[in-house]
C-alpha cells in the first residue's frame, strides 16, 4: 500500500485531497503539510528512514503554486536525492504540464480534483512503485553532514566543525563560516565522530581537537580557545583532555 504526503497551501483543498487519498484502498496513510519547507523536512526523515523504515513516503501530491518556494522547485530538489518519492501534480493551472513530465512526474491532475482522476494518478503510482527496482542505500558520506538551510539540503564538511552544542535531541554544529542545528544528538556525534579527532570537553559541548587554540588554566577552572569562542571543560573530563592535547603535539 502507498505512503503518501500531500502539499498545498490551501487547507481547504489540502483536506479533500487528504480525505480522497484515504479512502483510496491502495493508500495506506496520508499526511498532509502546507508549504514545501514542511514538506522537505518531512522526505528528509523518510530518506533517512530508507525505503522500508516507518517514516518512508512512496509518493509525493503535490501543488504548484505555493509562497516560497513552489512545487516545482520542490520536485527539482528531489530530483537530486538517490532514491526520491515519485511526484504527482496536483494543480489549478494547465500551463506547467510540459515542465512537469520534464521532471518526470508521474501524473498531472487538474482541479477541482475528482475522485475518478485522482484514483487512476494513485494507480500510476502504485503500479511504478511495485515494478521499479529499489537502489541500493549506500552508507552516508563519513567526511560530510548534511543540514538543512532555508528548505535546501547542503553537506558541511566535518574537518570545518570546530565544536558541537547540544540543544536536547538537537545538536548546533559550528565552523567559521557560521552554525547548523541538527536533528542528531550530541551522544551520537560524539561516538561518530570520536575517531576524527573529536572530544567530548562538556556535557554540552563536543570539540575538534586540532582546532583548539588554546587551554586555558584560571583559579582552578579550565577552559578551551576555539575559533573565536571560549569553552569550559568540566572537571571529570579536564585530565583526559589535557592528557590528548600532550599527545597530539608530540606526536
Amino acid at each position: 500500500m502507498l505512503r503518501a504526503l500531500a502539499v498545498d497551501d490551501e487547507q481547504p483543498s489540502l483536506e479533500e485531497l487528504l480525505y480522497l487519498l484515504n479512502a483510496d484502498p491502495r493508500v495506506g496513510s496520508a499526511e498532509g503539510a502546507s508549504d514545501a519547507t514542511e514538506a522537505l523536512r518531512r522526505i528528509n526523515r523518510a530518506l533517512q528512514s530508507g525505503p522500508g523504515g516507518p517514516e518512508a513516503i512512496d509518493v509525493v501530491f503535490l501543488d504548484i503554486h505555493m509562497p516560497g518556494l513552489d512545487g516545482l522547485d520542490l520536485a527539482r530538489l528531489l530530483g537530486g536525492f538517490a532514491q526520491p518519492p515519485l511526484v504527482v501534480f496536483v494543480t489549478a493551472h494547465e500551463g506547467f504540464a510540459v515542465q512537469a513530465f520534464e521532471l518526470k512526474a508521474v501524473d498531472y491532475v487538474l482541479k477541482p480534483v475528482r475522485r475518478e482522476r485522482l484514483a487512476e494518478a494513485v494507480r500510476r503510482a502504485a503500479q511504478l512503485r511495485d515494478t521499479t527496482p529499489l537502489i541500493p542505500v549506500h552508507e552516508p558520506d563519513p567526511d560530510h553532514i548534511s543540514v538543512e538551510l532555508g528548505g535546501v539540503t547542503r553537506f558541511v564538511a566535518v574537518e570545518d566543525i570546530t565544536h558541537v552544542e547540544a540543544h536536547g535531541d538537537y545538536a548546533r554544529l559550528h565552523t567559521a563560516q557560521g552554525s547548523h542545528l541538527v536533528r542528531i544528538p550530541l551522544s551520537t556525534l560524539e561516538e561518530r565522530w570520536r575517531s576524527r579527532g573529536f572530544v567530548r570537553i562538556h556535557r554540552r559541548h563536543l570539540v575538534a581537537l586540532r582546532h583548539i587554540g588554546e587551554l586555558r588554566l584560571d583559579a582552578g577552572t579550565v577552559s578551551v580557545l576555539v575559533d573565536s569562542a571560549e569553552l569550559a571543560v568540566s572537571r571529570r573530563h579536564a585530565r583526559q583532555l589535557r592528557d590528548l592535547l600532550l599527545r597530539r603535539t608530540t606526536s
